[in-house]
Parts: C-alpha cells; sequence; structure tokens
C-alpha cells in the first residue's frame, strides 16, 4: 500500500496518515504482498525478500513473525494453521518490553519516539549505536516477558543489521521511517534500483 503523508490527528502526541490506517496498521501493509488485508507467511518472506534479506532470514522471519502473531489478530477465531495475520487488528498483537512508540490502538506516540534518543542516545544525539541499542532493549524489559525481549531484540538486531550507516549508527530518520511504515518501501525501491543499474 502507497505511504500516505504524515498528518497530526488526536491530539499533539499522536501521529496517523492520510491513509485510514494507523501507523502500526502501515508498519505491517507493506508485507500484505496482495492487498488484501491480511498477511500469511509466504507473503512475509516474499517482504523480506524485496528490502534485501537472505533466504534464511527472510524464512525465519515469516514463520517467527506469523506464528506469533497470527492468533492474537484473530480474537474469537480458531487457530489457522496457515497462519494469517490481520492487519487491521495488529495491535492486538503488540508485545510487551517495546519502547511505547505505538500506544495500544496502534498509533504513534512522539514523546516516547523522542525517549528513545533523549534517554539512550549518549553518542550522538540523533543515532544510536549497537551497544545503546541492547541498552535501551535493556531498559525496556518488563519483569518475565521473556517472549516480549525475544521479540524487541529480533526487531531491533534486524534493524540495525539491515540499515545501519557505515559508521555503525541507527540513524533518527531509518527509527521513524521503521514506526511509520515508510522504510520497507524506500528499501524495496532502492533494492530494485541497484538491480536495474547492475
Amino acid at each position: 500500500m502507497a505511504s500516505g503523508s504524515p498528518i497530526q490527528h488526536g491530539g499533539d502526541d499522536k501521529l496517523t496518515t492520510a491513509t485510514d490506517q494507523n501507523v502500526l496498521q502501515k508498519h505491517v501493509a507493506f508485507f500484505d504482498r496482495n492487498h488484501d488485508g491480511i498477511v500469511y507467511p509466504w507473503e512475509t518472506y516474499k517482504g523480506f525478500r524485496a528490502i534485501g534479506c537472505g533466504y534464511v532470514l527472510s524464512t525465519f522471519a515469516a514463520l517467527f513473525i506469523n506464528i506469533g502473531l497470527s492468533r492474537k489478530t484473530r480474537p474469537g477465531k480458531f487457530p489457522s494453521l496457515l497462519f494469517p495475520i490481520v492487519v487491521k487488528n495488529i495491535h492486538f498483537a503488540k508485545h510487551g518490553s517495546d519502547s511505547g512508540v505505538y500506544d495500544t490502538e496502534g498509533r504513534f506516540v512522539s514523546s516516547k519516539f523522542e525517549e528513545i534518543f533523549s534517554k539512550h542516545a549518549h553518542t550522538h544525539p540523533n543515532a544510536l549505536t549497537s551497544d545503546e541499542v541492547m541498552a535501551m532493549l535493556k531498559a525496556n524489559r518488563e519483569p518475565k516477558d521473556f517472549l516480549g525481549w525475544l521479540a524487541g531484540f529480533t526487531e531491533w538486531k534486524i534493524l540495525y543489521v539491515l540499515c545501519k550507516d557505515k559508521n555503525g549508527l541507527l540513524q533518527r530518520e531509518t527509527i521513524k521511517a521503521v514506526y511509520d511504515g515508510s522504510l520497507f518501501e524506500r528499501m524495496e525501491k532502492e533494492k530494485e534500483s541497484a538491480k536495474k543499474n547492475a
């Protein structure tokens, strides 16, 4: 789905987009390759391949994400062995031990985004080092929330490996783009462009 331009909505602290999706839905909708509102593991796999991930990481991500999130996004329904993720219900699958940048309804919380940098960006004010990412994950841990710890670690580790700059920094703009759903589309276009120029 095409990215909508960000607009303020619902107060100074909430960011939504010009589409009818909140930012968490937009974050997930990239992987809905056929735009039917449901993300199956093979679509997650194709999405990860589209942004430049290898076969192994794409396969792992598809299984880990879809198995972990499917049932939560299908409340009241019998579990499906196809492990579909319903995009409009993705806020039900929000895990614990996270940054709080998405609220319980999937909206962007600006103050929580700013806290990432005010609390953890000690080396550079607008970027995180690998050690700072790890310190942030540790600070966000909720007691005995092992699945939340694992989910947070996996998300941030993949983001860091794929998107750190030549100095090993994860830039503010990159982190913002992953939250608002625009990073994946940009990465896919860059990969397609590189293929054409090769």
